[in-house]
């Protein structure tokens, strides 16, 4: 059974990668001043910076509906006997319950996966399933996979400000860190698909610190781990972190760094950096 892999482009994988494994990401959308861009192929990160500077009103977001969904599906169906469609948590957005509504029109030949994350979370999930059905995986193999790496994983990243994720509503059980002192960063993780408090720190380094440590210990003993490093607006936010990561001791490869596309960022805010990682 050929299976076709269909994300969304919350997964933040580059179009030329996404392009060269066959892989598609149907778009999210990003309403701001007025207008609906769609994730990606519309507008850029830095485009919802600057216009939220010049005095904008924060975005919102939506997800696909489920018609955008129909055409995707109905598009991977031609050169595949089925789907396996892998979305951002459903606790962030409602992708996935439009995904599972479009998968309705195609009984027994989609199956919706809830990543419980987002970004490159989506993004290494994504690229782990292409992988292992290069290999001539089944699909049942390769949900127990996807599974493993929901329940195992590391995930840590800061934000410069907790407005963005405050507005948008995403701030989940980080809302206790909110009104923090200034020079206090915090640190963030995702748990069962929500953003949660992982700890504070004062100042840049030390947050880094933070994170490493929290690395350092859900690594040990660990025999391979591949890492999934995200930044937003400027790479050289997360640059640091990728050095010390990649410098710690524990057997780290990078697979890849990523910017957070304009959906992502809508609740982030710039200045984001952190990463994903998991272990063979």
């Amino acid at each position: 059974m050929k299976v076709a892999l269909v994300t969304d482009s919350t997964a933040d994988l580059p179009k030329a990668l996404r392009d060269e494994l066959g892989i598609q990401a149907v778009p999210l959308y990003v309403n701001l001043g007025g207008r609906v861009y769609r994730d990606w192929e519309e507008i850029t990160p830095n485009e919802v910076f600057q216009k939220v500077r010049a005095g904008e009103a924060f975005p919102t977001t939506s997800q696909p509906s489920p018609e955008d969904f129909v055409r995707a599906y109905e598009k991977a169906l031609e050169g595949a006997d089925h789907v396996l469609s892998i979305h951002i948590s459903a606790r962030l957005s409602g992708t996935v319950q439009s995904a599972e509504l479009a998968a309705q029109n195609f009984p027994g030949r989609v199956t919706v996966f809830d990543s419980q994350g987002a970004s490159l979370g989506i993004g290494m999930m994504v690229l782990r399933a292409h992988e292992l059905l290069s290999e001539g995986a089944g699909l049942e193999a390769v949900l127990e996979e996807l599974k493993r790496l929901r329940a195992d994983h590391f995930v840590r990243f800061s934000v410069a400000t907790l407005e963005f994720l405050k507005r948008g509503g995403r701030i989940g059980g980080a809302q206790a860190l909110l009104g923090t002192l200034l020079g206090i960063k915090p640190i963030l993780t995702l748990k069962e698909g929500r953003v949660e408090a992982a700890g504070r720190a004062r100042g840049e380094r030390k947050a880094k610190e933070e994170i490493l440590k929290d690395f350092r210990a859900w690594g040990e003993g660990r025999k391979r781990i591949r890492a999934f490093f995200l930044y937003g607006g400027e790479e050289g936010a997360v640059e640091e972190l990728k050095a010390m990561v990649l410098q710690s001791g524990l057997p780290v490869e990078e697979v890849l760094t990523g910017e957070l596309g304009a959906v992502i960022s809508s609740h982030t805010g710039p200045g984001t950096y952190g990463f994903y990682a998991y272990s063979l």
